[in-house]
């Protein structure tokens, strides 16, 4: 993807979707803590909240953009002007225990898709859906999924308003303390044909 910026203005704010770039790391890290503390208090275990490590996270996240494990894995950045509001990382599936490979191709999972919500209900979550979903789509990936805290209904409705549905797979993740049961979502690429 070319990384120069695909601005939109939204009343009189420019707004685009990017690559991320090695220097916007700590952004995506805050965006991430905030969200996480704010959006995801009532969802998340709080000893992972309470234990969080922004600065570990900042490095982590400059590691993925500087040198992701595979050229299809991505970070994403929302902007609004010049600030990063949101962002988004993807990269091909792995297979749960027991899962066959889609025989239509291969399928691609958002690993997380968070907007700091001061900047909430302007657009930038669908904005980084629909710029995932169209990479992706791109690189003939023919499904897209991530996985959802079960409690986590606002971002199953956002999900849902853009036509994807649970696919019956769960999971329970081991957070030291509070289990953390997921649920997984997914949608289809493949525009359907005539019959």
């Amino acid at each position: 993807m070319d990384p120069t910026p695909f601005p939109r203005l939204t009343g009189s704010v420019e707004v685009s979707v990017r690559p991320a770039r090695p220097g916007e790391a700590t952004d995506i890290a805050r965006v991430q803590a905030v969200a996480w503390r704010t959006a995801y208090r009532s969802v998340l275990p709080p000893e992972l909240l309470d234990t969080w490590d922004e600065a570990a996270a900042a490095r982590t996240w400059r590691t993925a953009v500087e040198a992701p494990p595979t050229p299809a894995h991505l970070v994403l950045v929302a902007l609004e002007r010049e600030t990063v509001v949101g962002f988004t990382a993807l990269g091909p599936a792995e297979l749960a225990d027991g899962e066959s490979p889609d025989p239509a191709g291969p399928t691609s999972e958002i690993s997380t898709l968070l907007v700091e919500p001061r900047w909430g209900r302007r657009g930038h979550g669908s904005r980084l859906l629909a710029a995932a979903v169209d990479l992706v789509r791109a690189q003939g990936v023919v499904r897209l999924r991530t996985w959802l805290p079960q409690a986590d209904t606002v971002s199953a409705s956002f999900l849902e308003s853009a036509g994807w549905e649970p696919d019956g797979w769960a999971r329970t993740l081991d957070t030291g303390t509070t289990p953390l049961r997921e649920l997984r979502w997914h949608t289809g690429l493949v525009e359907e044909g005539p019959a």
